[in-house]
């Protein structure tokens, strides 16, 4: 918690001092008290409540004066509150492996239809834009509202050789800097700062892969680039290890390379990488460098799971709220409480 205004923090010096005041009343009363004879006469003057209930209405009191002196400091606490304004960047593999059919009917059309269905949640939310990524990355859809032209966009995708992770990361963050001005583009210099300092950007990006980067940017690379300009990565490993044949209705391949699709994909290495194996430690160093978070979803329905579980994580950021207002109510109650105690306990009795 901060505060606008702490020298006004002062103002709760008063407590002491009517602590000082009270003791210095009781000392005085001390000193002018006066012998009786009779205990009953004494219990009759004192109120019939015991000792500790006597002494609610001060509490209240003081409790009240701390609260009221809280809230003229203006004090402002971290709140985590939705981003309509939010960008979302959905990066995803159409390389050669999406074709696999170890995820029914193949892994590319199965994230398409998880994807389509992650957008369709979104609907009336963030923006979000489409960049897919083979052996080049490319913005296939900016960041938008429309999400039937998101959808409708992924009818066409086809496949092709290589996996570019890094520059596709750097790709989303160039889509992302074109509607968010506190973003720079990658060719410009980020501001001075750390992410601890200014909080994360109202912006994320979500790579779908299902392979390890073969061509372009190292993805490491272009992870320091989304770090400096606060900018969260969420990779998400898709498909299992069992070797299956690969089946795409629209594919670049040629039958060499991997194999041809609607075949057994054959050799399925790319400078010296198996890029059919997701390189989950390169993926899980993006999101630690990125402040993200790696997902792992070997089928269908642990990609939906792994998607729906994102917006809350880059769609919810952090601000300052101010709460004296808070402060200043609670305080004000307790110090009306304490006298309506106060009253109502010393109120003249009925004498019979």
């Amino acid at each position: 918690m901060t505060f606008s205004w702490p020298w006004a923090l002062l103002f709760a010096l008063v407590i002491p001092l009517i602590f000082a005041v009270r003791w210095w009343a009781l000392r005085r009363r001390r000193r002018a008290a006066v012998r009786v004879t009779s205990i009953a006469l004494v219990r009759t003057a004192v109120p019939g409540r015991t000792r500790w209930i006597r002494k609610i209405p001060p509490a209240l009191f003081v409790a009240g004066l701390a609260l009221l002196a809280v809230g003229a400091a203006r004090p402002q606490a971290e709140v985590p509150v939705a981003q309509r304004s939010a960008t979302i960047l959905l990066a995803l593999d159409t390389s050669g492996s999406m074709c696999s059919t170890d995820v029914e009917p193949n892994r590319l059309t199965a994230a398409k239809k998880a994807a389509a269905e992650f957008i369709e949640s979104q609907r009336g939310g963030p923006r979000i834009g489409l960049v897919t990524f083979a052996g080049t990355a490319g913005l296939l859809v900016p960041p938008t509202d429309d999400t039937d032209a998101l959808i409708k966009a992924m009818d066409d995708l086809t496949t092709a050789r290589g996996t570019a992770i890094g520059q596709a990361m750097l790709a989303s963050i160039d889509a992302i800097a074109e509607v968010d001005p506190s973003v720079a583009p990658t060719g410009a210099t980020p501001p001075a700062g750390d992410a601890g300092d200014a909080g994360y950007a109202a912006a994320a990006i979500v790579v779908l892969t299902d392979g390890a980067n073969t061509q372009g940017v190292d993805p490491q690379t272009a992870a320091q680039e989304a770090a400096l300009r606060h900018v969260r990565v969420f990779p998400i490993g898709f498909g299992t290890t069992t070797p299956s044949p690969m089946v795409c209705e629209n594919s670049q391949f040629d039958g060499r390379g991997f194999g041809s699709w609607g075949g057994w994909g054959g050799g399925g290495f790319d400078r010296g990488r198996n890029v059919r194996m997701i390189d989950e430690p390169a993926l899980k160093q993006i999101a630690e460098t990125t402040g993200g978070s790696y997902h792992r979803a070997e089928n269908a329905d642990e990609l939906e799971t792994a998607l729906d579980s994102l917006p809350g994580a880059f769609t919810v950021v952090r601000e300052k709220v101010d709460t004296a207002a808070g402060f200043a109510a609670g305080g004000a109650l307790l110090v009306g409480s304490a006298l309506a105690l106060s009253l109502w306990w010393n109120r003249p009795r009925a004498t019979r």
